[in-house]
């Protein structure tokens, strides 16, 4: 076992040495304080985001959200919304915002290697009109997240040409989850309440996106 103790590195000097030293001038340039046009496009385009979020103590966690391309609504160049749809009720993002404001956001674009960067405070809302703006399948979305922009920058290609993501003849097999095995597993249940738990999932997918 790998002592953690050993060679930590605690303090910035040390880190930013181990990573070559202080970045080029011009790429803090990239980093703003507002959406500009080329990164309205990019969120405009965009059907998949990862929401991050902290609680009040500091524990972080990643909420993705997907929708059709340019679910996302920019409402000028300081403030986005997205919108909150059914899931699983555990609501852990929402919760955290509510002790914590501060989040951030990483939007891709499948196919396009680069993604952006957005962080800034969050809040949210049910405001009846916007909720009926992020209409989905003839249902509104049941709350919505609103994002006053602190920071935004795109970030370089090197993560996903390193993991070839994008490359279909590098993918493995889908790797299957059944959520069945896993509950029925902790709850003491068989073959049976896996199979029910499954369909249950299933039947969800289809209807209630």
């Amino acid at each position: 076992m790998i002592d953690s103790t050993a060679h930590l590195v605690t303090d910035v000097d040390t880190l930013q040495a181990r990573v070559g030293g202080e970045p080029h001038p011009a790429i803090l340039k990239k980093i703003g304080a507002s959406l500009d046009e080329k990164a309205i496009a990019f969120i405009a385009q965009s059907p998949f985001v990862m929401l991050a979020t902290c609680d009040a103590d500091g524990f972080p966690e990643v909420s993705p959200k997907g929708d059709e391309p340019g679910f996302v609504w920019v409402e000028n160049e300081t403030t986005l919304w997205l919108p909150d749809r059914t899931g699983n009720k555990l609501i852990m993002g929402l919760k955290n915002v509510l002790s914590n404001p501060r989040a951030a956001l990483l939007f891709v674009i499948p196919g396009t290697e680069e993604t952006l960067r957005v962080s800034g405070k969050v809040t949210v809302h049910d405001h009846p009109e916007v909720l009926e703006r992020f209409a989905s399948v003839g249902r509104p979305a049941h709350l919505a997240i609103r994002m006053s922009v602190d920071k935004c920058f795109f970030h370089c290609a090197k993560a996903f040409k390193r993991s070839s993501l994008w490359q279909a003849e590098t993918w493995p097999k889908p790797f299957r989850v059944s959520f069945g095995e896993i509950l029925a597993a902790k709850m003491g249940g068989d073959a049976a309440m896996q199979r029910d738990i499954d369909a249950l999932v299933d039947q969800d997918y289809r209807e209630n996106l």
